[in-house]
């Protein structure tokens, strides 16, 4: 039998504050096997620092965007589970990722999906809201059922979510004492911020509505 192996897929976009922790400590896991870091047209250190943390960088020239970035990152390893994270967590550790990656690892789980800590309340608040979290371990024959179409915005959160869903496959959610992420307004200003979070919520809810109507009519 083959061994299993994991990769990390890291889409990062200018987030040279924070990418050599994030990759430091997946490379420091003894589950990964690879740590790839697809830079998404940064025109930062992030290549620069993802390389020296022991990562392989993918340095796209031109911004993407999210969805593109990871599926670019997937189509670089033949790895049986696939982890993607945010490149901009603070408190991030070696407990999480194995958090995230065990279950799938040992197939209790087809999808795990970490919930950043947000305090009691917010984090139990957030198991009800859509899942679109960053942060999620899945086996990669999930990944080859998506249309590339879906790999771009929160559409392929929404995407993975719903999949696993409809063919009722195993996933579970975990929580993630200790970890958040650097947030919009410390890295634009609350200006652009607030803009950014408008439109991030306009296209959640247009992702979602996307992936239920491609399912309803048999596309997905």
């Amino acid at each position: 039998m083959n061994k299993e192996t994991v990769a990390v897929i890291i889409p990062a976009f200018n987030e040279s504050t924070t990418i050599g922790t994030v990759v430091r400590v997946a490379t420091a896991s003894s589950l990964v096997d690879e740590v790839i870091v697809v830079s998404d047209g940064s025109t930062d250190e992030t290549v620069r620092i993802a390389k020296e943390a022991g990562a392989r960088t993918i340095d796209l020239k031109q911004n993407i965007g999210k969805g593109g970035a990871m599926q670019k990152g997937f189509e670089q390893t033949q790895a049986s589970v696939i982890v993607f994270l945010d490149a901009d967590l603070i408190g991030f550790t070696k407990d999480h990722l194995e958090k995230l990656i065990r279950p799938v690892l040992d197939q209790t789980s087809m999808m795990q999906v970490g919930i950043r800590d947000r305090g009691v309340f917010w984090t139990a608040f957030a198991h009800h809201l859509p899942i679109i979290s960053g942060e999620r371990a899945l086996r990669r024959e999930i990944l080859e059922h998506i249309p590339k179409r879906f790999y771009k915005g929160f559409m392929i959160e929404e995407a993975f979510n719903y999949y696993c869903r409809t063919r009722r496959l195993k996933r579970g959610l975990v929580d993630l004492k200790g970890l958040s992420i650097r947030r919009k307004y410390q890295k634009v200003g609350w200006p652009k911020a607030v803009v950014q979070y408008i439109l991030m919520t306009a296209q959640i809810i247009w992702a979602i509505l996307q992936v239920r109507f491609a399912k309803f009519i048999g596309t997905f």
